[in-house]
């Protein structure tokens, strides 16, 4: 099992940046895939990027581009760098962790773009 933790979210102008961070604790944090889920008011959450065990990458269409996960094994942390913000990435953002079928579920970061 991991417990996941999101932060680094917060209201930046369009065309601002922001990293997000995923921290778990738990075991075999390796051995999971984490993915970054966003969800706007009234919209369905949508996938917008993973990284694989393998560091396997892939993004939402709406992101490809401007977005960026990586993770760091050691310090048990997935980062999502989100470049060229718009305000229409504005939504709260998730992470998860997968592992033979389970998944986990961080609380959430609120990501706010607008001038």
């Amino acid at each position: 099992q991991v417990q996941l933790v999101e932060s680094g979210g917060g209201l930046v102008h369009p065309g601002g940046s922001l990293r997000l961070s995923c921290a778990a604790s738990g075991s075999l944090f390796s051995l999971y895939d984490i993915s970054w889920y966003r969800q706007a008011p009234g919209k369905e959450r949508e996938l917008v990027a993973r990284i694989t065990s393998l560091l396997r990458t892939n993004y939402g269409d709406s992101v490809k581009g401007r977005f960026a996960i990586s993770r760091d094994n050691a310090k048990k942390t997935v980062y999502l760098q989100m470049n060229n913000l718009k305000p229409e990435d504005t939504a709260v953002y998730y992470c998860k962790g997968s592992n033979h079928g389970a998944d986990y579920w961080g609380q959430g970061t609120q990501v706010t773009v607008s001038s």
